[in-house]
């Protein structure tokens, strides 16, 4: 009889560690019946078009950043929380492939988007190892504060198309549930401050220039570049950008990253990860029917 010391211990999974690879395939027909979910606003549902658009390579290019230095993590929660992140955003760049396959039949070119970041990635992709990886975590960051953000926004989220809204919410949980993970990869093989000081400036002229360029031109495909639509157009970016906006708080926290010391981990999000846990996942949740079944068509 084998005794149980003898017994080799599984390694640990992603949802052991709390960071659960949820496979949920979304309906998106909404989109045919609203083709600027947010607000009826061209501008505020292009720019949530773009990020769409750029999250299937970005998505990739974070996987793979931290995949590189999988084999040297010897600590088992770690090494969990690894395989959790790596199976949530294998997720998400699926989900929204999908998502974009849609905008495409509808003639909203998100391919400007995935095409022009996809440049800047690849010059990311030209530096070492490492830098990639500091380049993820200061990605990282920004993609936790937006989902900090959205889930916390409601004046946002109501002036959305409630179904375009479940997609998003799955996402931006999750980002916050894996955020300090490609942070604690990054501490254990490199923890370079002068790789991380570059990660930022690095990361601006590589993939900001393909965000702003793909924006005006699925606005002028669209044919709102006119003046008729600046109206419009400012009330979108306020919507984002302005005093009461979704991004509002990205400018005063995105220095933190660059503070000694820093660590995801800080900005506790615990209670907001519950809270939207149950709301999406619990008895009642809006996505609970899903979850048990993933491999809805």
């Amino acid at each position: 009889m084998t005794s149980p010391a003898s017994v080799k211990q599984r390694p640990l999974a992603g949802a052991s560690v709390g960071i659960p690879p949820r496979n949920i395939q979304f309906a998106h027909q909404y989109y045919s019946k609203r083709r600027y979910p947010i607000a009826d606003n061209a501008f505020a549902s292009s720019f949530i078009a773009v990020l769409s658009g750029i999250f299937p390579p970005g998505e990739r290019f974070f996987v793979e950043s931290v995949r590189h230095f999988r084999d040297q993590i010897t600590d088992p929660v770690l090494k969990a929380q690894v395989s959790g992140f790596i199976g949530q955003e294998a997720l998400h760049g699926r989900e929204h492939e999908r998502l974009n396959a849609i905008f495409s039949d509808m003639g909203i070119r998100v391919d400007f988007a995935e095409k022009g970041v996809g440049m800047g990635l690849a010059i990311l992709a030209r530096f070492s190892p490492e830098q990639q990886l500091a380049c993820t975590i200061f990605m990282e960051h920004f993609t936790a504060i937006f989902g900090e953000s959205f889930l916390q926004h409601r004046q946002f989220r109501d002036a959305c198309e409630p179904e375009s809204l479940k997609l998003w919410t799955w996402h931006a949980l999750e980002e916050l549930e894996h955020k300090s993970v490609a942070y604690d990869v990054y501490t254990q093989v490199s923890n370079s401050w002068r790789l991380k000081l570059q990660a930022g400036p690095l990361v601006v002229a590589a993939i900001l220039p393909g965000i702003l360029a793909s924006l005006v031109a699925i606005l002028a495909h669209d044919n709102q570049l006119q003046k008729r639509h600046i109206k419009s157009h400012l009330k979108g970016a306020a919507m984002l950008f302005g005093k009461h906006g979704l991004l509002k708080h990205v400018p005063r926290r995105i220095p933190d990253f660059f503070k000694k010391g820093f660590h995801p981990s800080q900005d506790d999000t615990t209670a907001l990860e519950q809270q939207w846990r149950e709301t999406l996942f619990g008895k009642q949740g809006l996505l609970s029917e899903q979850l048990s079944t993933p491999t809805l068509q």
